[in-house]
């Protein structure tokens, strides 16, 4: 073969060579190698203001004792996500922020050590201890996310608190956090500080 055509040969080679290399460039940037996509760079979790301290103790029998329940939740909160309220009619979901585990059970163990820190009332969460507590608390959590129209985070809580005499008793709160930036380092601090003002005022309805 001439070296003409020996060079023809390799340029053409190197032809391909680029074309499969730019064939895999673009395939890398449409798909994320492992399947399941990038992680956050942070989740978001409610914490506690009032804490029982270290070594405080609550004794009682099942007759006394409250279970604090996980909250009923809409469906819009039935998942990681924040659900930003468009308008009356639709939502979205917050940009890159996500909760570490479902709002419904963040919300019941603020609720719940909420009420300890704030009583000697024996609180149960959880497990057989729940169903055998006399006085039982639940509800629906109805809200808990961001208001584009006011700029503002809201968490609303229909408390229903069954008394072991049979009564039951109901009650809405709300708490509004107002001057929110719609952006996850600001909605999740508002969001932790209107669920903890809702729980206080759970802690002192229940007594």
């Amino acid at each position: 073969m001439s070296a003409k055509g020996q060079l023809a040969m390799t340029t053409a080679n190197m032809r391909n060579l680029l074309g499969a290399a730019g064939a895999l460039a673009l395939l890398s940037g449409c798909v994320s190698i492992g399947g399941g996509g990038e992680a956050p760079d942070q989740l978001l979790t409610l914490t506690p203001t009032a804490i029982a301290p270290a070594g405080a103790s609550a004794t009682g029998d099942m007759s006394s004792a409250l279970a604090v329940s996980e909250p009923a939740v809409p469906h819009s909160l039935d998942v990681v996500r924040i659900p930003v309220r468009v308008n009356d009619s639709s939502i979205a979901y917050l940009q890159d922020a996500f909760w570490v585990e479902k709002p419904a059970r963040l919300f019941q163990r603020v609720l719940a050590e909420t009420i300890r820190a704030n009583s000697e009332r024996l609180v149960v969460g959880g497990g057989d201890l729940e169903y055998a507590a006399r006085t039982q608390l639940g509800g629906e959590l109805v809200a808990m996310g961001y208001d584009a129209s006011t700029g503002s985070v809201v968490v609303r809580y229909d408390a229903v608190l069954r008394l072991p005499d049979g009564e039951v008793r109901t009650q809405r709160f709300e708490s509004e956090q107002s001057g929110v930036a719609p952006d996850a380092l600001s909605v999740g601090p508002a969001l932790n500080r209107a669920a903890n003002d809702v729980a206080a005022q759970v802690a002192e309805w229940v007594g």
